[in-house]
């Protein structure tokens, strides 16, 4: 954890000046086996720990060891820091870290012009820039023309810097991503501290290892201090953000959810969770992460397939715990019939889903917002439940809770819409204060009196929570109908009719019991609201700024909410002349509330597997306004 407080004064014996920037964009890019992931780790580590606000966006191949060297097989890592407040991975690259051809050819498209290449030029060997597609060395020739380019032998100099340790050459090439990052910790005036803590807990077993990898970084880092590098690259200072005081700590997406499970436990005054979840990608990480959380009543449960993880949540709720499941796209459309029956039941479940690209196994490690329809309407029969989508990595924690608070108010089971981008991704989280997190305690039904399993609380009308084994509360729950006024299975057409219209009517309640839908930026009237869900707020957010910033009559609203929507929502859309939706899907979001509100909201869809560039929204926002102002466009509604 870190303090934003805490000061990080970088050396420097360089005699070249450091350059100040505001903020900055680096990716790190390799063969999948070279260490990317935890080189950008690192990184971010010690760029929280110098009080950046930042943003990460981790790329990888699905495949778990593509041929060496080939494009498929590039594994990345981006991280965008600053001194401002930074809600996206950013757009550009200001540093592109190319440890072989194939990284420099999957990634340059990405470089802004004029920014830098870091190149391990020993990995640019015949047989490797075959492998890329390169015909000739791009280092060598006019290529790369537009960047600058700092080719240096990251491989020997490695070996250089561990060779008194007695580690294998095999060993000495794994070092190189180390090196590299020292490299960048020393150009962007980051510690090495952190991480060099970090390798000593690692390879505490393995002492040379350890050493060696030591050893690289710090060389790594002095080169950038005593090298005479060109003129063209030089140091940089970055501000420290200007932040809240209070204690934070970097968060994905996936650690937030578990804490925010685990918050929404105690807060609903539950003994016990239990996960029970199928390895898939991306979602198997909540597994491991919940695992850890064993003396806090978390159980963890991995099952032979997708439908027993969720049977057996399933049966954890009917038991008085707290029953939480996961998958991706494919995995939920197993679990369809299971969850159908925990809408029958109405017992809590919540169920995350860590949306992917497909259809079927698509790109797995690639993300998409394409199960909204599936969250929504993916059941046999008339099957509603509760369906919420987080916006960030840190808002994963609020969201997690909600899903508990919701799921054992109104006794349903309810979705929480995540993704593969904030499964994966980090941003800074200042800790809150557990004692001022809100409470919704349970209550369990105790007394026998005019009990059946669907008597209702007026109110919510939910059905009783009752554990079995509590004395004179037998009863039976399942798939088949029950009569709403003795609980007995029931074959009649009226009380089928009733039961479905019940609880439907349960759910759309649930807009009383949440936030009215609230402006994220700007006026709560206009020319135009730009209409977004899930992962996209970041650079909605921050395209919409810009847009403000030059003068456009525009305003962004993030729905949380996405069913039951929030009850305000549709008068809020009417007050806007135009609405554009951008979804990472083919138009589904936009498809909803075309059919909810009548309104001629517009989509901007992408399913390119990665996030929406700012650059792409504050384009399709002049747009709309120019096609406005071009057709003489007055409100939709007052």
């Amino acid at each position: 954890m870190i303090h934003p407080m805490a000061t990080a004064t970088p050396p420097s014996h360089s005699t070249a000046p450091r350059q100040e920037r505001e903020q900055a964009v680096i990716r790190f890019a390799g063969d999948s086996g070279d260490g990317m992931q935890i080189t950008g780790s690192q990184f971010t580590v010690e760029t929280a720990l110098a009080g950046n606000d930042l943003a990460t966006f981790p790329d990888f191949p699905a495949e778990i060891r593509a041929p060496a060297g080939t494009t498929f097989g590039v594994s990345a890592f981006q991280i965008h820091f600053g001194s401002t407040d930074i809600l996206t991975a950013g757009d550009e690259l200001d540093v592109l870290v190319a440890m072989n051809p194939a990284a420099l050819q999957v990634n340059v498209k990405d470089l802004r012009v004029g920014g830098l290449i870091v190149a391990d030029k020993a990995a640019f060997t015949e047989r490797n820039l075959l492998k890329a597609g390169y015909r000739q060395n791009p280092l060598e020739d006019d290529t790369l023309a537009p960047y600058r380019i700092l080719k240096l032998d990251v491989t020997k100099l490695t070996e250089e810097a561990v060779k008194e340790f007695g580690v294998t050459a095999k060993e000495a090439h794994r070092c190189r991503n180390m090196w590299a990052l020292g490299l960048m910790l020393w150009m962007y005036g980051r510690e090495a501290q952190a991480t060099v803590g970090w390798l000593e807990q690692k390879f505490a077993a393995k002492p040379a290892i350890m050493r060696a990898n030591v050893a690289a970084v710090r060389a790594g880092h002095a080169f950038g201090e005593t090298a005479e590098l060109t003129d063209h690259v030089t140091g940089y200072t970055i501000a420290k953000a200007d932040v809240p005081p209070g204690v934070y700590r970097t968060v994905s997406g996936t650690e937030a959810i578990a804490w925010g499970l685990l918050a929404g436990l105690r807060a609903a005054g539950i003994e016990k969770l239990l996960f029970a979840g199928y390895p898939i990608t991306p979602a198997s990480a909540l597994l491991h992460t919940l695992a850890g959380l064993k003396p806090y009543g978390v159980v963890t449960f991995q099952a032979e397939d997708e439908i027993a993880a969720i049977g057996a949540a399933l049966g954890a709720s009917y038991a008085g715990a707290l029953g939480v499941t996961s998958s991706s796209g494919p995995g939920i459309a197993l679990k369809t019939e299971m969850l159908g029956l925990a809408i029958a039941t109405e017992l809590p479940l919540v169920v995350i889903n860590s949306q992917r690209a497909g259809p079927s196994t698509g790109m797995p490690t690639k993300t998409e917002q394409s199960d909204l329809f599936q969250a929504v309407h993916g059941r046999n029969a008339d099957a509603p439940l509760v369906v919420l989508a987080a916006s960030s990595p840190a808002d994963c924690f609020e969201v997690a809770i909600e899903a508990v608070r919701l799921a054992t108010t109104y006794m349903t089971p309810v979705i929480l819409l995540s993704d593969g981008y904030l499964a994966h991704a980090a941003e800074p989280w200042r800790v809150p204060d557990l004692s001022s997190l809100p409470r919704h305690p349970v209550r369990f039904r105790t007394d026998p009196a005019g009990f059946h399993p669907f008597v209702r609380d007026p109110e919510t009308l939910a059905r009783a929570w009752a554990v079995p084994g509590t004395p004179g509360l037998q009863h039976r729950i399942g798939g088949l109908e029950k009569s709403a006024d003795t609980g007995h299975i029931s074959y009649d057409p009226e009380n089928h009719q009733r039961m479905t219209t019940l609880r439907a009517a349960k759910i759309a309640g649930i807009a009383r019991d949440i936030p009215l839908q609230q402006v994220a930026l700007g006026e709560d009237r206009g020319a135009l609201a730009v209409v977004g869900w899930g992962s996209t707020f970041g650079p909605i957010q921050q395209a919409v700024r810009q847009a403000r910033a030059a003068g456009l009559d525009v305003s962004h609203l993030h729905v949380r909410h996405l069913a039951p929507f929030p009850r305000n929502l549709g008068d809020l859309l009417r007050r806007f002349d135009r609405i554009l939706v951008p979804e990472m899907n083919a138009g589904q979001l936009v498809q909803l509330l075309r059919a909810a509100y009548l309104v001629p909201a517009e989509g901007l869809n992408q399913v390119t597997g990665k996030p929406f560039r700012v650059a792409a929204i504050l384009a399709a926002i002049r747009v709309q306004l120019n096609e406005g102002r071009g057709n003489g466009e007055r409100g939709i509604g007052s």
